[in-house]
């Protein structure tokens, strides 16, 4: 046993004994030889947010508000990777149901696995005896609020009776290399369980959002100790479950048979992945008390680019003014900035924009197009949905790949691209 010698900025010295590791230190070389094993869990989508797959002992925390589908995704998890495994069983316990409330929405989405076994448990220690007596090879828990331990004070959803529920049962996944699947409800702050206490506790943090309206819903990776961590997938929701949207950006555009004023298509990037966006603008006659309404979009950032669009054009937009996504998107890059104006300007001249075209750029205060990051994917994503003729900043098009029938045209600034949607307006018309 060695002793060490710590000195202290105040010129004391203490003196400590170290104890002899219990495993010795490796070169990094040593430990990156070796491949992260991965099982699918048979949900395609699912796997891709989580990087491919989950890894034994892996800590997946997914979050979102109440209501929004998260109970439904993990059972159908649970089913798909009871299915496809020969031996493990899934153990999934709620804290939140019964037994036959679960069963009702398991007949509702098909989850009828052998393999899938189910408990309403609120006892820590109970459940981990129905992990140590089934010693399955993946475990749901919904909701990590809803699980106390009897060895702390407080109420099951305090902060530290899930901090120690949390890591209590992600040192029982992780000693046995068993995926671990929680499920944590969000507040109106976004947060999990008040503060955001359980992040740094798990290897994965998802959270599934959406709006109550629309069937669509967002599956996004904010922290992944073994993938990405700016992956996002989407699902709609339906009355057999939650089904995957392998193509999104079909259901955030418009299917018209001819272009209308006031419309745009772009492409954003939503963590790693392109989809189309339709921006949708509708411009009234001055009034007394002009007003603006958006959705789906930043309405700062809006009204900035209303005010940028009207002293580039002949477009008069001091009356109401509306913009929205179509299909309930929430767009918040940047690189939609330019369709957002065309869209503005279109909708106040009443000049459709032709149905194969689209743009893409950031728009600065002063009006300059300023380019934006993965624009070879954005390009790409458009030309495979067939548009022929797409607008891109100044500068970016020798930067792109050549595509077949694709037309790129630079635009520096705003005016140029208000100029170029009267001429491609007159061509239509």
């Amino acid at each position: 046993m060695a002793e060490i010698t710590v000195t202290a900025n105040t010129g004391l010295k203490s003196r400590t004994s170290g104890v002899a590791p219990t495993r010795r230190a490796l070169p990094v070389s040593e430990v990156t030889k070796e491949k992260v094993s991965r099982s699918q869990t048979g949900f395609g989508e699912f796997d891709r947010v989580i990087g491919g797959g989950l890894v034994p002992g892996q800590v997946v925390l997914v979050a979102g508000e109440p209501g929004v589908g998260k109970s439904t995704l993990l059972l159908a998890v649970a089913h798909h990777v009871a299915e496809g495994r020969t031996q493990p069983t899934v153990l999934y316990v709620s804290g939140e149901e019964s037994v036959e409330q679960i069963g009702v929405r398991a007949r509702r989405i098909g989850a009828d696995s052998e393999r899938l076994l189910l408990a309403d448990e609120n006892d820590l220690a109970t459940l981990l005896g129905h992990i140590e007596e089934h010693d399955p090879g993946l475990v749901v828990v919904d909701s990590v609020q809803t699980i106390a331990s009897g060895e702390i004070d407080g109420r099951a959803g305090g902060v530290s009776q899930v901090v120690e529920v949390t890591q209590v049962l992600s040192r029982v996944a992780k000693s046995r290399r068993m995926p671990l699947l929680l499920v944590g409800q969000s507040t109106k702050q976004d947060s999990v369980a008040g503060p955001r206490a359980l992040e740094h506790l798990v290897d994965t943090v998802l959270t599934f959002d959406g709006d109550r309206n629309s069937m669509l819903r967002l599956l996004r990776a904010t922290k992944n100790r073994y993938g990405p961590a700016d992956e996002i997938v989407c699902f709609e929701q339906a009355d057999d479950g939650l089904r995957e949207v392998r193509d999104p950006s079909d259901l955030f555009r418009a299917h018209r048979d001819k272009p209308v004023p006031g419309t745009c298509v772009t492409v954003t990037i939503e963590g790693r992945r392109p989809m189309l966006a339709e921006i949708q603008a509708l411009v009234t006659a001055t009034s007394p008390a002009p007003r603006r309404g958006v959705t789906g979009l930043d309405s700062n950032r809006v009204a900035m680019l209303v005010a940028v669009t009207e002293r580039a054009g002949p477009a008069k937009l001091s009356g109401d003014v509306f913009v929205a996504t179509v299909g309930g998107a929430k767009i918040s890059d940047p690189g939609a900035d330019l369709a957002v104006c065309i869209a503005l300007a279109s909708a106040a001249v009443g000049l459709p924009m032709p149905a194969d075209v689209l743009a893409i750029g950031e728009v600065a205060l002063s009006g300059d197009i300023r380019p934006v990051p993965y624009l070879t994917q954005r390009v790409t994503e458009a030309a495979r949905l067939g548009y022929r003729r797409v607008l891109v900043p100044r500068g970016t098009r020798r930067t792109l790949p050549r595509i077949d029938g694709v037309e790129f045209s630079e635009v520096a600034h705003l005016d140029d691209a208000l100029a170029r949607l009267r001429r491609l307006s007159v061509v239509v018309g």
